[in-house]
């Protein structure tokens, strides 16, 4: 089971929209996938739109069960293969700045828990809150990989900074946990602005910088609008950021098997073979 924390420690930088992009690139590959909805805006879960549950991630973190993981999980209604822990704006009284070691330890307990069952998911995708408190760190306890979401401005740059310290700072509790890497999205590719942004963070974190970028396109927010994949949305916009999400999937899940760390660099010739057949 392949768990991925998706974070940034500022808002607006799209960060759900990369969790749920990569879930859409999943379901069209048939990776079998949970999204965990720690943000208590709910994001993730509106656009996902599953059933109602008994449950929710606040439960969750309150007494992680199996049978009350069971009971805050629902499929999405993207189809068969994307399902959806579902999230709560009460979470939001649960981000302690500073919580001990049993509490940030509650949601791996909960996802190992997972992980025994017959059918186990293949991809577990955790969308974290723009904060440090005891939300995102819970999730970088209970992931093996950490995404980090930038966008090519000169805040969000800091911001992707501030990520990458606690990820590292994290370590101490998950040693496991290592950098997937820096994502940036909402880039116009004529923008001068954009490049040298792209350019200041290839020079601070050097090959983690992703080799792929997602475009800036109405697409997303009019997919996302409609509760639907990006890959379903069918634009030409659509079709460039799905293509994108695709190699990104790709990379993600061929460092993820490889529990080394990346090597990093251009696309190899099979990961732009899958996202184009994906």
């Amino acid at each position: 089971m392949h768990t991925v924390a998706v974070l940034s420690l500022k808002g607006g930088v799209g960060k759900t929209t990369v969790a749920l992009g990569l879930a859409s690139a999943a379901l069209r590959r048939g990776v079998r996938t949970l999204v965990i909805d720690l943000d208590p805006q709910c994001n993730a879960t509106s656009t996902l739109e599953p059933a109602e549950t008994d449950a929710t991630i606040y439960d969750v973190l309150q007494e992680p069960t199996l049978d009350r993981v069971r009971a805050a999980i629902a499929p999405s209604s993207w189809g068969e293969g994307v399902d959806v822990l579902a999230g709560a704006e009460d979470a939001e009284l649960l981000n302690h700045p500073d919580p001990g070691e049993s509490r940030l330890g509650r949601l791996r307990s909960a996802l190992r828990a997972l992980a025994d069952e017959e059918e186990p998911y293949q991809l577990v995708l955790l969308d974290c809150p723009p904060s440090l408190g005891q939300l995102t760190r819970s999730a970088l306890v209970a992931a093996d990989r950490a995404l980090l979401v930038t966008e090519p401005t000169m805040f969000a740059v800091a911001g992707v900074q501030r990520a990458f310290e606690a990820v590292q700072a994290e370590r101490a509790h998950n040693a496991d946990l290592q950098p997937l890497g820096v994502v940036v999205n909402r880039v116009r590719p004529r923008s001068h602005e954009h490049q040298f942004r792209i350019d200041e963070l290839r020079d601070i974190f050097g090959p983690l910088v992703m080799p792929v970028a997602l475009p800036d396109r109405l697409a997303v927010q009019q997919a996302q609008g409609a509760c639907m994949p990006i890959h379903e949305w069918g634009t030409p916009g659509a079709r460039e950021v799905a293509l994108a999400f695709n190699l990104l999937l790709a990379r993600m899940l061929r460092m993820s098997r490889s529990r080394r760390r990346p090597v990093h660099g251009d696309f190899d010739d099979d990961e732009i073979q899958e996202a184009v057949e994906a």
